[in-house]
């Protein structure tokens, strides 16, 4: 069979499109990793600096917990080796029906660095992390009389020494609120397959260069709730939680609270000192995603409509094009030697554009490496849980924490409880 040379021309043309716009945009991407590994240090920066010159000062650890059975000992444990000599926690436990009571004190044991809270109720007016957080606060003396408080979530572990390593990276950067992205695990399929493309496409839409203000004239509120280290002076400045209780997302509110006192705020990666496995099964992981692009978007249905179209393009249907450049290009090679290897050459550049960047990211969030190419499945999952947030959104779907329903107001990191 004879092919038009016009026809022919325009196949060729057609296969070159995917790996020439997979290398421009994933170089970008790549780009944009090693800037932010050349200019924004990781919570190991803070180690060294720790080493060189401990930091001082009363720390209380704050941690809200709802059933949290699965975690709690491990959390306990966690603290009870953390090697800070100024430490206090205090535990939260807000209207729990399971055994994280009695488990929390076991493994205190007789550790008077420990003190628990039971919450029994919680106001109509209040979210109810947010209220846990704030009783924990206010009805511990530990919390009201420390310079430092940090604000954990219950599935966070601690490695010894991560408490100094953040105070150290805190004073050398002379900042009131200091944020961790925990490290997480990868364990689970689920973990293994869609895990870095959510944390992608969460630092796409908040990269950390912004939200550290390393471009002038340029920054971005964000704060991650699983770990907040607040100097206590700028924690009562802005309110406290009292100023943001009717918000589901109650983190970056908070950042945006210290943003708008003109205060300076960071967020780092752990890398390694704090670890997180944010959730047991994939229907948890579904759902907890959705609530956090539900956040990034403030609640805007069409804002998650776009980055869902957007990650099947970026993460998926882009990759796999350019990958098709291979046995396109070799059939291309049997019938026009020229253009067939052209059409290898630029196959060959995209796939080290495209898994470039991917083992890059993997490197930095401390997931196995081989995981890298999976991004092209799990970014076609990813992108299907923005567009469920997207009809949540729609359909006005509440969402749950701590046995309510809280419903998220559009174009507003908060939410009302109902």
């Amino acid at each position: 069979m004879t092919i038009p040379p016009w026809l022919w021309v325009g196949f060729v043309w057609l296969v070159c499109v995917g790996p020439v716009a997979t290398i421009l945009i994933w170089g970008v991407i790549w780009w944009r990793i090693e800037r932010t590994k050349r200019t924004v240090p990781t919570l190991r920066f803070g180690e060294a600096l720790a080493a060189l010159d401990p930091p001082k000062g009363r720390v209380c650890v704050v941690v809200p917990a709802h059933n949290e059975s699965r975690v709690i000992t491990g959390l306990v444990a966690s603290l009870r080796a953390e090697t800070y000599a100024e430490l206090r926690v205090v535990l939260a436990l807000d209207r729990c029906t399971d055994d994280t009571a009695a488990l929390a004190r076991a493994a205190i044991g007789d550790d008077d660095r420990f003190e628990i809270i039971g919450i029994e109720s919680c106001p109509d007016e209040w979210v109810g992390k947010v209220h846990a957080a704030h009783a924990g606060f206010t009805r511990s003396r530990a919390a009201r009389d420390a310079e430092f408080l940090l604000f954990a979530d219950a599935d966070t572990l601690f490695s010894p020494g991560c408490i100094a390593s953040a105070l150290a990276l805190m004073v050398q950067r002379k900042i009131d609120l200091l944020s961790l992205l925990s490290t997480l695990t990868y364990d689970a399929w689920f973990e293994r397959v869609a895990q870095t493309p959510a944390a992608l496409e969460l630092m796409r839409r908040f990269p950390l260069t912004l939200v550290n203000g390393v471009d002038r004239n340029r920054f971005r509120a964000f704060a991650n709730g699983q770990f907040l280290l607040f100097r206590r002076g700028a924690y009562t400045a802005i309110g406290g939680h009292e100023a943001v209780k009717a918000s589901l997302f109650e983190d970056v509110a908070l950042a945006r609270q210290i943003a708008a006192a003109r205060r300076k705020a960071g967020v780092f990666l752990a890398d390694g000192l704090s670890h997180c496995r944010m959730y047991a099964d994939w229907n948890q992981f579904r759902r907890g995603w959705k609530r956090i692009y539900m956040q990034a978007a403030g609640g805007n249905a069409g804002r998650l409509t776009l980055w869902s179209f957007q990650a099947r393009w970026l993460g998926t249907l882009l990759p796999a094009w350019a990958l098709a450049a291979a046995p396109l290009g070799a059939f291309i090679a049997t019938r026009d030697p020229e253009r067939g290897s052209t059409v290898l050459a630029l196959f060959a550049i995209a796939l080290v554009a495209w898994l470039g960047p991917l083992v890059r990211l993997s490197a930095m969030a401390r997931a196995p490496q081989w995981t890298a190419p999976l991004h092209i499945i799990g970014a076609w999952l990813i992108a299907g849980i923005l567009a469920e947030a997207a009809e949540d959104v729609r359909s006005r779907t509440p969402t749950q924490w701590g046995g309510r329903e809280y419903e998220l107001r559009a174009d507003e990191a908060g939410a009302g409880s109902r």
